[in-house]
């Protein structure tokens, strides 16, 4: 039966040369040390991470550029469909104008009377409605946008080309022009403003010379 020998205690095993320290840190790990293999799973999760957030940008990019891009197409569809519903109504319109011309007769040499002048005046009504607008009036300068000169002559109290007399009405829907006013003008009679120029001239002489005569202006 062995005896333990008292006063003495078990020492681990330590390697010659070694010393009771070295044995105590090899036995017990660094407190706070990280373990290799969650730092380098913490890198792979925030490379995922950029990656993630890459992909989002462009993503959001991606989306930003068809929204920009359905936009347009919405404004150009509109702008189509009203561009097509203005020629229409433009090209029903111009096939009515000869309609409205013989009710325009009419209505000048007092014959629109009874039924058919309730039907003509609805017809205007809804022409209007319909964006046509009438334009044309005799005494306004002539504008080669807007009339077209079918008659011309002369006249000595027109100081510019004028509309004299209106044989076509113009018109329009909106600012397009789908007829333009067919009207007789007159110009100012030549040699017309030299010779006001010349009564003019002769009056200032006659005034001066009067006042020659009299001694002068009178002096205030």
């Amino acid at each position: 039966m062995t005896e333990e020998t008292p006063g003495f205690e078990e020492k681990p095993d330590v390697p010659s040369g070694a010393t009771p320290d070295d044995a105590e840190s090899k036995a017990a790990p660094e407190e706070g040390a990280a373990p290799a293999g969650d730092v380098a799973a913490e890198a792979g999760l925030v490379a995922q991470l950029d990656q993630v957030r890459t992909a989002l940008n462009e993503r959001t990019l991606d989306l930003q550029r068809l929204q920009a891009e359905y936009q347009n197409y919405r404004r150009r569809v509109e702008r189509d469909r009203v561009a097509v519903r203005e020629i229409a109504i433009a090209n029903l319109l111009t096939e009515l104008l000869p309609v409205l011309d013989d009710i325009g007769r009419a209505r000048e040499h007092s014959e629109l009377v009874g039924g058919f002048k309730s039907v003509a005046e609805s017809l205007e009504t809804v022409a209007a409605k319909m964006g046509l607008q009438q334009f044309g009036k005799e005494g306004e300068p002539f504008d080669p946008t807007i009339h077209e000169a079918l008659m011309h002559s002369y006249a000595p109290d027109v100081t510019e080309t004028t509309c004299v007399a209106i044989l076509q009405p113009g018109y329009r829907i909106g600012e397009r022009t789908i007829r333009p006013a067919r009207v007789a003008v007159a110009e100012p009679q030549p040699g017309a403003q030299t010779v006001k120029a010349e009564g003019a001239e002769e009056s200032t002489e006659a005034a001066a010379a009067d006042d020659k005569e009299n001694g002068g202006p009178d002096e205030g």
